[in-house]
């Protein structure tokens, strides 16, 4: 691939990575609820957006195996089509995607979230793990198409602006997820600078003074379980976007850990740290370590350890490096702006002593 193309491949899926990680950090890092679930909800919201944006004339080729889809609809085409009904049927599929994965959260909620610690990430993970199977059980097929793929619902190449020949004159496909991802991310900022932000800070820092302070700790931990997994759920859906598919076995354990470890290389409890970790971890594991699995021959000489699957052992003890000397991660719980005005004052100050 082009270099060209593998930097908006980054852009769009550190964006993705980003939103998803942030989900992650409301809920262990603001909240203090070390949960595991992350891959489950993103599976759930996947999920959602294609079953319900599958066009109504790609269902029976997509569900060819059982003989077509129980859901024979389709959001964007219930609005009319064109630009403004995918604009708006993607939005809705989107929101619903997070609204399932809230709702499934807040079922669990009930019993896990008396949980605390180990037990709670071992609960979230098992959910995780249920709910792939549950979407790969044959009897499902024509809802989730059992254990193929999804496909044929819009993706964001589907937002590049074509003339009448078919060519791209404007490519909106990096554009898109950065526009959501942004919006998503602001909406958490907002909420952890909230009245309920504080509420959840608290719980984190102290449950028992928290508690004598008046906050109500099951409805603020649930609150806070299920704005993390409605994000989460879109965060899913723009996966599948990325993806051009949605399928259950992508939504694997391994998923979840990469976005707890992008929350840990950020700093728990940054915002801006897990966005910045974001776009490192992608580029860095898919990107800028490539060369690594590739064969190297200088004249006759071949350089030893180039081969496939070496790019993840370097790019496995870089991380180890960066944990071992970034103990609270790149940006530890300061904030981008922080850090910028931390910056500018000791600058004035340097610049008023005489």
């Amino acid at each position: 691939m082009k270099p060209t193309g593998m930097l908006f491949t980054v852009l769009k899926k550190g964006a993705v990575y980003a939103l998803v990680a942030v989900s992650m950090n409301l809920l262990n890092g603001f909240t203090g609820l070390f949960s595991l679930g992350q891959a489950g909800f993103m599976l759930l919201g996947a999920y959602t957006y294609a079953i319900l944006t599958i066009p109504t004339a790609d269902r029976e080729a997509v569900y060819y195996l059982y003989n077509g889809s129980a859901v024979n609809f389709s959001l964007p085409e219930l609005f009319g089509g064109g630009a403004v009904g995918l604009v708006l049927g993607v939005l809705l599929a989107l929101f619903l995607g997070g609204c399932a994965a809230a709702a499934v959260a807040w079922l669990i909620g009930l019993p896990v979230l008396r949980l605390k610690s180990d037990y709670l990430a071992i609960a979230t993970l098992g959910f995780a793990e249920i709910i792939r199977a549950i979407f790969q059980w044959d009897p499902l097929g024509p809802v989730t198409n059992g254990a193929n793929a999804l496909k044929s619902f819009p993706t964001f190449s589907s937002f590049n602006i074509q003339n009448a020949d078919g060519k791209v004159i404007l490519r909106l496909s990096t554009f898109v997820p950065f526009l959501l991802a942004g919006v998503c991310v602001a909406v958490i900022v907002l909420l952890i600078n909230s009245t309920y932000g504080r509420a959840f800070k608290a719980i984190r820092d102290d449950e028992v003074a928290a508690e004598a302070m008046g906050i109500n700790l099951a409805r603020h931990k649930r609150l806070a379980f299920c704005i993390s997994s409605f994000f989460a759920g879109v965060g899913g859906g723009l996966f599948a976007m990325f993806a051009n598919q949605a399928q259950a076995k992508v939504f694997t354990t391994a998923m979840t850990y990469e976005i707890l470890l992008i929350v840990v290389i950020g700093g728990i409890g940054s915002i801006s740290g897990s966005c910045i970790a974001a776009f490192l971890y992608v580029a860095a594991s898919e990107w800028w370590l490539r060369f690594l699995d590739t064969e190297t021959y200088i004249g006759s000489f071949k350089v030893p350890f180039l081969r496939t699957g070496f790019r993840m052992v370097v790019f496995s003890v870089i991380i180890m490096v960066v944990v071992l000397f970034f103990r609270k991660g790149i940006m530890g719980d300061k904030e981008l702006p922080d850090l910028l005005k931390k910056r500018q004052k000791k600058a004035t100050k340097e610049a008023v002593q005489p």
